[in-house]
């Protein structure tokens, strides 16, 4: 992203052209501190990208805006990190509620399906994924108890059937 300008309103063809920070700001709805939230959301009220992340028009270009507050805060975001909402809250702009992360940190803290199958520590039957009782089966993790008990009921059915 491009330096964020702190200077005065200036007029540039005719037209008043307002500070970033002061645009942004605008467009935010802080929360209001409660005895169990003491820090809650700061929400973006302006325009929205397709994923459901606030931008905003910033020297020529679409910026999300989690990624300028997280530079208002903390200064530039290093090129191999991306940003984080800690509270899950894609609209979130609070500073203290992002963290600046690496592509595999932010996809594994997510709620998506791989990413909830990767915290997992035990089978759908409640085996522990031990070293001694898990084997990778097409990139998945499995559970070699639930496996032998699967072969068992094969062979089972098998034997009645034939």
């Amino acid at each position: 992203m491009m330096p964020l300008s702190r200077e005065m309103p200036k007029i540039v063809r005719g037209k008043l052209l307002i500070p970033i920070e002061e645009r942004f700001w605008a467009k935010v709805a802080k929360g209001i501190p409660t005895i169990g939230n003491p820090d809650p959301c700061w929400l973006w009220v302006a325009g929205l990208q397709g994923g459901g992340y606030g931008q905003l028009w910033v020297n020529g270009k679409h910026e999300q805006s989690h990624r300028i507050s997280y530079e208002f805060a903390n200064g530039d975001i290093p090129d191999n990190l991306e940003i984080d909402h800690i509270c899950r809250v894609r609209t979130c702009v609070n500073p203290n509620h992002l963290r600046a992360v690496t592509h595999k940190e932010n996809v594994l803290c997510g709620e998506s399906p791989s990413a909830k199958a990767v915290r997992r520590n035990e089978c759908f039957r409640g085996h522990s994924f031990t070293e001694e009782n898990t084997y990778l089966f097409r990139g998945e993790r499995n559970c070699k108890i639930c496996r032998q008990f699967a072969m068992k009921r094969w062979y089972n059915k098998k034997s009645q059937d034939g």
